[in-house]
């Protein structure tokens, strides 16, 4: 069975190293070219791991390139998985395999599909993650599903790196096997169940700034959600320098500050502490950037 494998982060490099040691490694491994890592937040580049592994290698910056869709019809594959590809597919591409495109999704579909998942699913408080590998169609994340698994979350604690890293792991975990079936003649694919779909809509860097006259809880919920791999919650101090939030929780000194939201009012050794705007406080924990984080500096004014 002729595969090919296109991705571009963390998730890519993993599913390729499960690939490679169940015995399944692509025929050809096609991803970004260096100079655009930046357009991934959890970029990883696969040359190193199809180098070690014997496995020729494409950069290309566009999936649905004239020279790239040439080279998949001289080599004829049987599948092409995307996994962690970030551009929609279009007819030219989907036709091309004699089985199809397989994607990956990070989240129990059809619930969450579109962008963003990761985050929204703790944003809008899901208490089910999952990992779907499907039937890419020309729909948005609709087709077919191939394998899934499904799994609880505590959407209070739950990080984006956790919810991240779980999906990618039971990803990895059903891979292998699914082209264990495809070799064997077998080709999964049961109908998504469109009355339970939702879409989630795309974030930009600019939506994880924070607004510290909303309440503690959900500050500290966005501090979580767009937390790493992705670029992270922000805010700015009176002179417009930037610090990202990268870890933070809820005060445990309850009623005990007064001050205005935005408004530093304790510096220890390992936490910052900032009024919120129902009066409660959020420890940040880690974070950087340039913003001053002196006591009774303002945040969120710059």
């Amino acid at each position: 069975m002729k595969t090919v494998l296109i991705g571009a982060v963390e998730g890519s490099a993993m599913a390729l190293e499960a690939l490679c040691r169940a015995g399944h490694s692509p025929d050809l491994v096609a991803t970004l070219p260096l100079e655009r890592s930046a357009s991934h937040s959890d970029f990883a580049d696969l040359g190193p791991i199809a180098e070690r592994n014997r496995i020729a290698v494409e950069r290309i910056a566009r999936s649905d390139a004239p020279e790239f869709l040439a080279l998949l019809r001289d080599m004829v594959p049987d599948l092409v998985m995307i996994i962690g590809w970030s551009q929609l597919v279009g007819p030219d591409l989907l036709s091309l395999p004699r089985l199809g495109v397989l994607g990956f999704h990070p989240s129990p579909l059809p619930r969450m599909r579109g962008r963003a998942v990761i985050p929204w699913q703790i944003l809008t408080s899901q208490r089910q993650g999952g990992a779907t590998l499907f039937w890419i169609t020309e729909g948005m994340d609709d087709g077919p599903i191939a394998a899934q698994r499904v799994f609880d979350i505590d959407p209070d604690t739950v990080t984006a790196r956790e919810l991240y890293d779980r999906s990618v792991s039971e990803m990895t975990r059903m891979l292998p096997g699914l082209l264990d079936a495809l070799r064997d003649g077998q080709r999964p694919a049961s109908p998504q169940d469109e009355a339970r779909a939702t879409i989630c809509a795309r974030r930009r860097p600019e939506d994880g700034r924070i607004d510290w006259s909303g309440p503690a809880g959900e500050i500290e919920r966005l501090v979580r959600a767009v937390g790493p791999p992705y670029p992270g919650a922000w805010t700015t101090d009176a002179k417009g320098e930037t610090a990202v939030i990268l870890s933070a929780r809820l005060s445990r000194r309850e009623g005990y500050f007064v001050g205005l939201p935005g408004q530093v009012q304790e510096v220890g050794e390992s936490h910052v502490t900032v009024m919120c705007g129902d009066g409660r406080c959020l420890d940040i924990l880690e974070w950087g950037g340039d913003a001053s984080l002196t006591r009774h500096a303002m945040l969120g004014a710059g």
